[in-house]
């Protein structure tokens, strides 16, 4: 009897997911064009899923170990199971790797059983609950199935009654697995996630992309002249076809949600769900089945959609609140925390784009900070000319005077500010100390287009960056230094796109680089115990966490890490436009952070970044003085040996070729 139902519950199987899949795929086609390579993309998919996607998952050693043996084990066993048990090429050699597969499997299954029983509040419950059990039933009903294959047990033996329990066990996994995986289920997330590995909207990401380095989170630029589309995303069909797909392959793990640093002040925002309320209204829908955390004080069942109309609706139900939107900090937290590598922070500024370009709704003051932009070229709208009022007695060289320098030191917008500007004069007292030869801008350095481009203004972040490559190419310079991370990620990661190419460095990188030259030298420190905040646009952004930390060791300070640190580093609340934004939450982002500064015991937070300054200076009753890296530096500066400060060769900083030399 199992000979002859097998094949058919398989093939039966086989062809109703065939049937899912190109309805998935019609889906996706809703969303605009985007150029990918296919072929490439699917040949590089095996290498993305097992090598860059198990790094990730990798961070929570028991799933992943679960993740291998239930993910690997179902992947072997139904590859086998069609050719033992569909095609009749029984065996003992198939019929044994069948059995060690779906019994691998049914050991992973243990372990996601064991899971469920009283899972963490990120994870999704509803259908996601009975996916233990669908994967016991395929593994365990395939495993009995085989064993007459290979001899273990006579072919005739058993009942109709076994017979038929194990062919209603195997079609209820069949129905899971292979149904459900292209219909909709717990198992969606495995056809559709291959398949955005393959299609990904940033292929730079993964390590077999020819010159990749593994990272790449600088924004896309908006075709501006493109008159065939509305500017930003509308509806979820606005989105690119691989970008829907993408929000397809959620796993519900909330790996995201417990990283975002909103949802935390219990701000309207989870990036979990928002994701969902996509994959809603790409089918068209409302969010009642939505089995997960809801959005802080938003009830699920509230919002509804469909692909062709609008995300945020100005009156009436729609996919998503504006507010939601606006509660980003675009800090990357849930997009270094996804193991399917979903682009988050990528549809949300897609999403404000549209509300600021087309309806100009950017709430608080983001339409003010907007018209300052371009009115004065500075956020604050202070005089242009006063950009270098602070420095009135520093003497800065201009680049309008020496046409040429190693260094051009970029002020940014901290040089507006009172508290900065201790910063900054720190900075240069550095950088005279190890004799660097730079330069200043002045009045001819415009906002780097960073908070413009994040609140969705591309036109204006596009203006901006565009008389910044002009000015900038009035000159030579072998890179630039900045002490503001959004400026350096801005600079050095979306001027690119726009014909703007540099060499850019952090003011920490900078720093560590003239120590290791033996171009600084520092008195020991005598303060008091010390943590370190890692900036996201530094850390998540540009994978910068060590430089920072060396030069801390070579002040002679042993850091009280924090609990969230390095690539988990909580965000201050200060980027993606927040404070502008202003949304109301349960609590304050950055007096999080300062709770976890004071965990630590640490007297003092080290800070490179001036939001991140400006945040955590900003909360009440701080346990920790702030204060930048560059200060500290400053401070414990002493004189160089005679030997090394007379030294008429000093040792080069950097890479320096002499193919980069200007």
């Amino acid at each position: 009897m199992l000979e002859i139902l097998l094949p058919i519950l398989i093939f039966a199987a086989l062809a109703l997911a065939a049937i899912g899949a190109w309805r998935r795929i019609r889906l996706w086609r809703q969303g605009r064009p985007a150029e990918v390579d296919l072929l490439r993309g699917l040949v590089a998919m095996p290498r993305r899923y097992l090598v860059d996607l198990h790094h990730v998952v990798a961070r929570d050693k028991a799933m992943s170990n679960t993740h291998v043996a239930t993910a690997g084990g179902f992947v072997a066993a139904a590859m086998l199971m069609i050719l033992v048990h569909g095609l009749g090429l029984a065996n003992p050699v198939l019929g044994g790797l069948l059995l060690a597969a779906s019994a691998l499997m049914f050991v992973g299954s243990l372990f996601v059983a064991r899971r469920r029983r009283n899972p963490p509040a990120r994870l999704s419950k509803g259908p996601w609950m009975r996916l233990p059990k669908s994967l016991m039933a395929f593994s365990l009903s395939v495993f009995l199935s085989t064993l007459p294959t290979v001899g273990v047990l006579p072919a005739d033996v058993g009942s109709w009654i076994l017979a038929l329990a194990l062919v209603a066990a195997l079609a209820w996994g069949l129905g899971e697995m292979f149904f459900g995986m292209t219909w909709g289920g717990p198992m969606k997330h495995a056809f559709a996630g291959a398949l955005h590995l393959a299609f990904h909207r940033r292929p730079e990401r993964f390590s077999d992309k020819q010159g990749g380095t593994g990272r790449s989170t600088g924004l896309k630029a908006l075709n501006l002249e493109d008159t065939s589309a509305p500017l930003g995303v509308e509806t979820p069909s606005d989105f690119t076809w691989n970008q829907l797909l993408g929000f397809d392959a959620c796993v519900q793990c909330g790996r995201c949600e417990a990283a975002c640093p909103a949802f935390a002040a219990g701000q309207p925002l989870n990036p979990k769900k928002l994701i969902q309320d996509m994959v809603v209204g790409m089918a068209g829908g409302s969010d009642a089945a939505y089995a997960g955390s809801p959005y802080p004080g938003k009830p699920v069942g509230e919002h509804a959609g469909e692909p062709h109309g609008p995300i945020v609706a100005r009156q009436g139900t729609a996919l998503v609140d504006a507010e939601t939107l606006w509660s980003c900090t675009t800090c990357r937290a849930c997009v270094e925390e996804c193991p399917m590598m979903i682009e988050h922070v990528d549809a949300i500024v897609d999403m404000r784009r549209f509300l600021t370009l087309e309806h100009g709704n950017t709430p608080n003051k983001g339409a003010e900070v907007l018209d300052n932009l371009i009115a004065t070229d500075n956020p604050g709208g202070f005089d242009p000319g006063s950009r270098l009022h602070w420095a009135a007695d520093l003497n800065l060289p201009l680049m309008a005077d020496v046409k040429q320098a190693d260094v051009l030191l970029w002020l940014g917008d901290g040089a507006f500010d009172m508290r900065n500007q201790r910063t900054l004069r720190a900075l240069v007292k550095v950088l005279r100390a190890a004799e660097v030869e730079f330069a200043v801008l002045g009045n001819e350095e415009r906002d780097s287009g960073d908070v413009a481009r994040r609140l969705g203004d591309e036109a204006t972040f596009q203006s901006l960056a565009g008389r910044n490559i002009a000015t900038l190419a009035k000159y030579r310079f072998q890179r630039i230094v900045t002490c503001d991370p959004h400026s350096f990620h801005v600079l050095g990661n979306e001027y690119g796109e726009l014909g703007g190419n540099y060499e850019v460095r952090h003011h920490t990188t900078f720093i560590a680089e003239l120590y290791d030259a033996d171009r600084l030298a520092f008195a020991p420190w005598k303060g008091g115990t010390v943590t370190y905040h890692d900036p996201c646009y530094l850390g998540r952004y540009n994978g910068e966490y060590e430089a920072p930390r060396r030069v801390l060791e070579a002040l002679g300070i042993q850091l009280n890490e924090m609990e969230r640190s390095g690539f988990r580093s909580r965000c201050c609340g200060g980027g993606g436009g927040a404070p502008i934004t202003d949304i109301p939450g349960e609590r304050r982002i950055p007096d999080m952070r300062m709770n976890d500064v004071k965990e630590t015991g640490a007297e003092l937070v080290a800070v490179g970044c001036p939001q991140c300054t400006a945040m955590l200076e900003g909360v009440v009753d701080a346990s920790a003085e702030v204060r930048d890296i560059a200060e500290l530096v400053a401070d414990a500066l002493v004189a160089r040996p005679i030997a090394d400060a007379a030294s008429p060769a000093r040792r080069p900083v950097g890479k320096t070729t002499a193919e980069e030399v200007f």
